[in-house]
This record gives structure tokens, C-alpha cells and sequence, in this order.
């Protein structure tokens, strides 16, 4: 399996991608990638360290002539977003990736390929293996969880490193060169309600939205794409009090940093309201894909009738909850006045749940500044409160402030014009990187990111470019040659 893939160029660096995508490492879950870049590091002959929280370490020093050069650290995370089609039958927790390619492209049937942050490690598991690579005295540090609470940087110790710069390798267009990234919280919102009998003269419908292109909640979330819980609460919240609909459960969404491509719930309705619904529904459905045609061509909206008869939510929560979900923020909250085209600050209502009496609402705001990262979390615990949610703030990280005078920015930025003629997009990114926790452990520490173009990230539609990871490969190579003297 996965055979196209080795024969890819550069095969050093596909090559350990392979290896490595056939080892499962969903976050939460990376004990056996643990101990695969363990052993990988022990097999080299190389001193090879695991921490508390299981971060990885895997020292390598000079190569002859370069002992004078600043010592580095490069780092990628371990663990990868795992999400999946409804209709991929794929269990994360045993199987390896299934790659195939499609023209440029390197993807993965029906999940998420793991190109985030895996083509990261397979760079460094290349450089670490090699005896032909030039390079300067290198500390590769493997991170854990980077995806769900980035709690491996968090735990990293301020002891762990001596290095001078570090080479983030998880930027994910190949003409940019990252000097900056957004804190984030997580903001959970949970409450009960009281569970009704079914009622009489009542019948049970399940409606489903799915279909959308989903992606990264920081880096996709300027493109204004169909959020499924948004679009699920529209559909309830406008027709409940005209047609005494009644929610019995909603199942919407997953991961935080995922931007929700489907969400279903079942309803009640009475007998008699069954055919004015379905009319008003249909021109709901038609509006909400009139206004998505572009950005969501396959966006799907199915009505169907059910057998279910289970309980239903109290009237008075329902509209609550809905009143909340409606009014809760989602998507850009402010652009950047200082860098042209940077989202500031951000939230993704990620997941929906609602059954047995509870309802969980999760969400990941995102800022580079954290007065206004601050602003959005208290607007959305204020709404959450106001329809009696408890709300928990939790998992907060910082941001990663811009640098322009960077030594190793200038390095960089002096060789991508040499190699292609013109200059990179020096730019920040909203998203989470791990830059700025690992900045707080090490505040002298000199740091860059960049990587190669990686599409649909946090998604099954997640796939990485051959001519780019080409590009990336040599741009890296004659990176590792140009570091700085001591």
C-alpha cells in the first residue's frame, strides 16, 4: 500500500511520510508514534530524549565543516486531526493512512491525510537519517497534542533545548515564510434541560446538512464557508415556533479546530402541520443554497421521516438554546489593522450536542491580540450565560508576535529570492502555531516558519502538492547550508 507515494521525489522525504502515515497518531493518542520516533531516534545511534508530557527529542550534531554554524532546532508536531467521511468506514485508533495520487496531489481516501504536520516530521526524520545532508548541529523536537490543546509545547522544559533558532516546519504555503501566529481559548458552553414524553399526534423527522468543504479553523475561516451548526440552527430556530416543531437531538460537528462540515437532529411535529412544513422548509433549504452556491456547491439539506420516538427538549430550553446558537458569534470578528489580509480575531462553533437532558456547545476563538481574543470570549460567555449556560474557558494559549527584524527571517527571505527570482510573502498566520508557547519557554530564541502547500487541512478534502513538496525540499536543504555563524 501506498507504493505511488515512495516513488515520489524527493523519495527521502515521501518515503518517511509513508512510514510515518502508517503509524495511527490521533491526537489524544500518540503513544505509538511516540515510540516509533523513539526507536527511530535509538536505531540512528543518536541521543534520543522523551519527556514528562512525551515530546521527543532527537540530538544530531554537526555535519564536517559546519561545527561553527548556530545551533537549531527544528520541530513538528506528532499527532494529526483525525476526521473522516460519514460514509468511510476507517477506524484512526488502528489503520494507517490510505494515500493515492491525483495529479499534483498526494490525498487519502475519505480522511484527513496527515500532511499537517506530517510532511513536518518526515523532514526531519530525512535530515536526521542522512549522511550526505550539510548541516549545523540540530535538536529535532517532536511535539504531542499540537492539534487539541497543544499541551505538549505547553509542558515543553525551558531545560529541553540549548538551541539558538528555531525552524517551525508547519506553515502551509510554500511561498510564505511565517513570522507570527494567533493565541486561542476554548470556550465550552454546557447546560441541562428537562426531557419530555413524545406527543401524541406527533411524528418524528431527521434532518441532516452536510456536503461542506469544512477545513482549518484559523487558516479557512476568512473564507466564509458554511458552518453546520450555524445552518442547522437557522433551520430550526425559523421554523420552530410557526410549526410547534420540537428538537429531540442534535449530533453536529467534532473537533475545534475543524470547521463543521455536517450536523444532524431529529425533530417532532404534529400530524397536521406536516405538509406546510415540508413547503416552508423547501424554501428555507432554498434560500440558505442560494446564498452558499459559490462558496458551497455540494451543501445538501435532507428532510426524511423517522420511527423515532424518543423524548423531546422542554419548550423553554429550546428556545434558549436556539436564541443562544443564533446569537452566538461565528467567523471573522476583526481583520487586522496592521497587516493587510490577517484575520485578527475569530470563533468556530465547532460541535453541537444535544440529547438526555444536556447540551454541549464547543468552540475555539482565535485572536493575535489578546485584548480582542479577550473581547470575543466574554461576548460569547455573556450570550451562552444569558440562555443559562454554565461556560468554561479553558486551554488558553499565546500568540506568536511578529519579528520583522529577525536574523534568520532576513537568511531566509536573502535565499528564496536567490532560488525563484523574487521575494516570499513574509506574513503571520491565524492559527494556532506553536511558536509562541515554545517563545515563552525560550524568550531568546530566534523563530521561523515555513513548509510546504498543504490544501483543505483538518479535512477529508486535505491534500499536499508533489511539485510543491519539491520546492519545499530544496528550499530547506539550501536553509540548513546558509545558518548564520556563531
Amino acid at each position: 500500500m501506498n507504493e505511488e507515494i515512495r516513488a515520489l521525489e524527493p523519495k527521502v522525504l515521501w518515503n518517511k511520510f509513508a512510514d510515518l502515515n502508517a503509524v495511527p497518531r490521533p491526537s489524544k493518542k500518540e503513544e505509538r508514534v511516540i515510540e516509533f520516533i523513539k526507536n527511530f531516534g535509538n536505531k540512528l545511534g543518536l541521543e534520543t530524549q522523551v519527556d514528562e508530557v512525551g515530546n521527543v527529542v532527537i540530538k544530531k550534531p554537526a555535519t564536517k565543516g559546519m561545527e561553527n554554524r548556530k545551533k537549531i532546532v527544528l520541530q513538528a508536531h506528532l499527532d494529526m486531526v483525525h476526521q473522516k467521511n460519514n460514509d468511510t468506514d476507517f477506524d484512526f485508533d488502528s489503520q494507517g493512512i490510505d494515500m493515492y495520487v491525483d495529479g499534483d496531489w498526494v490525498k487519502a481516501r475519505g480522511t484527513t491525510l496527515g500532511a499537517d504536520n506530517g510532511l513536518g516530521v518526515a523532514t526531519m526524520m530525512a535530515v536526521l537519517e542522512s549522511d550526505s545532508i550539510e548541516h549545523p548541529a540540530i535538536e529535532a523536537l517532536f511535539t504531542i497534542d499540537e492539534e487539541t490543546g497543544m499541551t505538549g509545547a505547553k509542558g515543553l522544559s525551558p531545560e529541553m533545548l540549548d538551541g539558538d533558532i528555531l525552524l517551525n516546519l508547519d506553515t502551509e504555503e510554500d511561498d510564505e515564510i511565517g513570522i507570527g501566529c494567533a493565541g486561542g481559548v476554548d470556550i465550552t458552553a454546557t447546560r441541562s434541560y428537562d426531557e419530555e414524553n413524545f406527543p401524541e399526534s406527533y411524528r418524528s423527522y431527521s434532518v441532516k446538512v452536510k456536503g461542506l468543504m469544512g477545513g482549518h479553523s484559523g487558516m479557512d475561516i476568512i473564507k466564509g464557508l458554511g458552518n453546520a451548526n450555524k445552518i442547522m440552527n437557522r433551520l430550526l430556530m425559523h421554523t420552530s415556533e410557526d410549526f410547534k416543531l420540537r428538537i429531540s437531538e442534535i449530533n453536529g460537528g467534532g473537533l475545534r479546530n475543524a470547521i463543521p462540515r455536517e450536523s444532524e437532529a431529529v425533530i417532532a411535529l404534529p400530524d397536521t402541520e406536516e405538509e406546510a412544513f415540508k413547503k416552508e422548509f423547501e424554501a428555507r433549504l432554498e434560500q440558505i443554497k442560494s446564498e452558499y452556491a459559490s462558496l458551497e456547491p455540494n451543501l445538501s439539506i435532507e428532510l426524511q421521516m423517522i420511527t423515532s420516538k424518543e423524548s423531546i427538549m422542554d419548550l423553554d430550553s429550546q428556545k434558549k438554546v436556539l436564541l443562544a446558537i443564533a446569537g452566538a458569534h461565528n467567523g471573522v470578528y476583526r481583520m487586522s489593522p496592521e497587516i493587510e489580509g490577517l484575520v485578527e480575531a475569530s470563533n468556530n462553533i465547532a460541535s453541537v450536542s444535544l440529547k438526555d437532558g444536556q447540551v454541549h456547545i464547543k468552540c475555539l476563538t482565535r485572536s493575535s491580540v489578546e485584548s480582542s481574543k479577550n473581547d470575543l470570549a466574554n461576548s460569547l460567555r455573556s450570550v451562552f450565560e444569558l440562555a443559562g449556560f454554565d461556560v468554561k474557558l479553558s486551554g488558553e494559549y499565546p500568540g506568536w508576535a511578529p519579528n520583522s527584524d529577525s536574523a534568520i527571517l532576513k537568511t531566509l527571505d536573502e535565499i528564496y529570492q536567490q532560488l525563484h527570482g523574487e521575494k516570499a510573502h513574509i506574513a503571520a498566520c491565524h492559527a494556532g502555531l506553536e511558536c509562541g508557547i515554545i517563545g515563552s519557554h525560550y524568550p531568546g530564541m530566534d523563530m521561523i516558519s515555513f513548509g510546504p502547500t498543504i490544501r483543505g487541512a483538518h479535512s477529508p478534502d486535505e491534500r499536499a502538492s508533489i511539485k510543491s513538496a519539491q520546492k519545499y525540499w530544496k528550499f530547506f536543504l539550501q536553509v540548513l547550508k546558509n545558518i548564520p555563524e556563531n
